[in-house]
């Protein structure tokens, strides 16, 4: 079999996605490609993550037994906002999927099964279609459109293709709303590394009570302002969050910068309790099942504190009202003295593929 992924990722990055455990797992099953798109001179002024890999744009790499490509342009598509420009928002999109990397050509050819994670690469189904009408083609949800902002080109883009392709993967139920109606959903979600418990040890922290935070996606800086002031005998440690400290957080607050995610491990598996600090106007409700911080403490059986929007049906977390000061330190009491324990066992990332690549052979997929 030959894979192809498609996707605003790239494989060699040091920040980890589903996507590149879902690849990881692909290429033990036959070859597998990564292209990786929406890359130019514009992704270094809104500080793309892959800038770092710059020196390996355009040229055919080898990673970790997956073969890795990063297509640079001078400019690439993007959403322009502005309802008067959209007529421009479409001429850069369809100049773009109207003129494929050779590469992309060459690796839509030869693919088995061809996969479009959610954001641009649904744009070139069509392409894939007229390359290699024998492909099967797996949409992979990992976000919801409207929630990440895409362009209204990809949106309609996506709305029009998503019947004809193989199979949807949703990664919750709460993202069937937001998609168009076809019999081809299936809810897949995020998987586990399990090999995380070999990095958990040793403690990181001295004797006391401990609350840790991981990652910067919709961080609220504020929540530690409130917490510390009211929770003086908790130390609080915020890893990776992408901000600095605020005048307002109190003595009992570390902040560190980005570390390597098995770094992280320790703090989360010995912490007390575990926050996800998320704030947003349109925070996602899917959050409750995509959420890795929250899978990982999860796992590690840590209470976990988080907006009420994204408690779910997990009874190991404890909801508050963002903003709210009374209704941050009610849910940071619940958790300090709730039991440590285990929501439901989730699935290994070779789990997760196996469904996506056969997804009507499996009762639990199904949504309901």
């Amino acid at each position: 079999m030959k894979f192809l992924v498609i996707s605003a990722h790239d494989y060699r990055s040091s920040r980890k996605a589903g996507i590149h455990f879902v690849t990881s797992e692909l290429s033990q099953l036959g070859t597998t490609r990564f292209f990786s798109c929406q890359y130019s001179l514009l992704s270094h002024l809104k500080s793309d993550p892959r800038a770092s890999l710059n020196n390996l744009a355009n040229k055919k790499t080898i990673h970790e037994n997956v073969e890795c490509y990063l297509w640079k342009t001078w400019l690439h598509p993007f959403n322009v906002r502005k309802p008067y420009l959209h007529t421009v928002e479409a001429f850069l999109f369809k100049h773009y999927v109207n003129h494929p990397d050779p590469v992309l050509i060459e690796w839509i050819r030869e693919a088995d099964v061809i996969f479009f994670e959610s954001g641009i690469a649904p744009i070139f189904f069509d392409l894939a279609k007229r390359l290699n009408p024998h492909a099967r083609t797996i949409y992979i949800a990992s976000d919801d459109l409207a929630t990440i902002n895409v362009a209204t080109y990809v949106r309609s883009a996506f709305e029009r293709v998503a019947p004809q392709m193989s199979a949807l993967c949703l990664k919750s139920r709460y993202m069937a709303d937001g998609m168009p109606k076809s019999p081809n959903q299936y809810v897949i979600p995020h998987g586990f590394d399990f090999s995380l418990a070999e990095q958990a040890d040793p403690s990181p922290y001295t004797k006391g009570l401990h609350a840790v935070s991981i990652g910067s996606m919709l961080f609220d800086s504020e929540f530690f302002v409130m917490a510390s002031k009211r929770f003086p005998q908790i130390m609080f440690h915020i890893i990776g969050s992408g901000k600095r400290r605020l005048p307002g957080y109190g003595e009992n607050v570390r902040v560190y910068g980005e570390m390597p995610h098995h770094l992280t491990v320790p703090y989360i598996k010995h912490a007390s309790l575990g926050i996800a600090p998320y704030r947003s106007p349109n925070l996602p409700r899917y959050l409750a099942d995509t959420s890795l911080k929250l899978m990982q403490y999860d796992f590690f059986k840590v209470p976990a504190v988080c907006p009420d929007l994204i408690v779910g049906d997990y009874a190991t977390r404890h909801g508050y009202e963002p903003g709210n000061e009374e209704s941050i330190v009610s849910a940071l009491n619940a958790a300090i003295q709730a039991p440590r324990r285990g929501h439901s066992m989730p699935l290994r990332w070779s789990q997760v593929v196996e469904r996506m690549l056969n997804p009507t052979q499996f009762d639990d997929v199904r949504v309901s």
